[in-house]
C-alpha cells in the first residue's frame, strides 16, 4: 500500500472554503507572505478566492530566529506574539474573518493560544495529519 503524503495545510482551504458562509473570509497565516502566492492556494475561482486574507509573521521574533545559522532552540512565546499580531492586523482590516488557516508547520504550537485570543476555528497541518492517518489505519 502506498502512503499518503501531506504537504501542507493548505489542502484543506477548498474545503474550509465551503463550510463557510459565503460573506466569511478565511487567514491564512504564513511564515513569510511574500512566497505564499495565489499558486500555492489550490483555488481558482476569483469569487472564492477573494475570501482568502493571506498574512505573514515577516519581521517578527521567530522569523529573525529562523533566518539564524543555527537556528537558535524555537522560543514558543515568540511564535504565540508573532503569530498573534499577525491575527490582529488581519482582523482589523477584514473583520469578517470567520476562520485561520496556519500555513507555518512551525505554528501548529501556537494554535492554542490562537483559539483563545481570537476565538475562531483554527486549523493547521496537524489537522490534515490526522485526516490522512484517520483514512488509512
Amino acid at each position: 500500500m502506498d502512503v499518503p503524503v501531506v504537504l501542507s495545510s493548505l489542502l484543506l482551504l477548498p474545503a474550509l472554503l465551503r463550510q463557510l458562509p459565503l460573506t466569511a473570509k478565511i487567514a491564512v497565516l504564513s511564515y513569510d507572505s511574500t512566497h505564499c502566492g495565489e499558486d500555492l492556494l489550490g483555488v481558482d475561482d476569483p469569487m472564492q478566492r477573494d475570501r482568502i486574507v493571506v498574512g505573514g509573521i515577516e519581521g517578527g521574533k521567530f522569523w529573525h530566529d529562523e533566518l539564524k545559522r543555527p537556528a537558535p532552540p524555537v522560543d514558543v512565546a515568540a511564535i504565540e506574539a508573532d503569530v498573534t499580531a499577525c491575527v490582529l492586523r488581519l482582523r482589523a482590516a477584514h473583520p469578517e474573518i470567520a476562520a485561520i488557516l496556519l500555513e507555518c508547520a512551525g505554528f501548529p504550537m501556537a494554535a492554542p493560544a490562537i483559539r483563545r485570543m481570537a476565538r475562531l476555528p483554527v486549523y493547521d497541518i496537524t489537522d490534515v495529519c490526522r485526516i490522512t492517518m484517520a483514512s488509512v489505519a
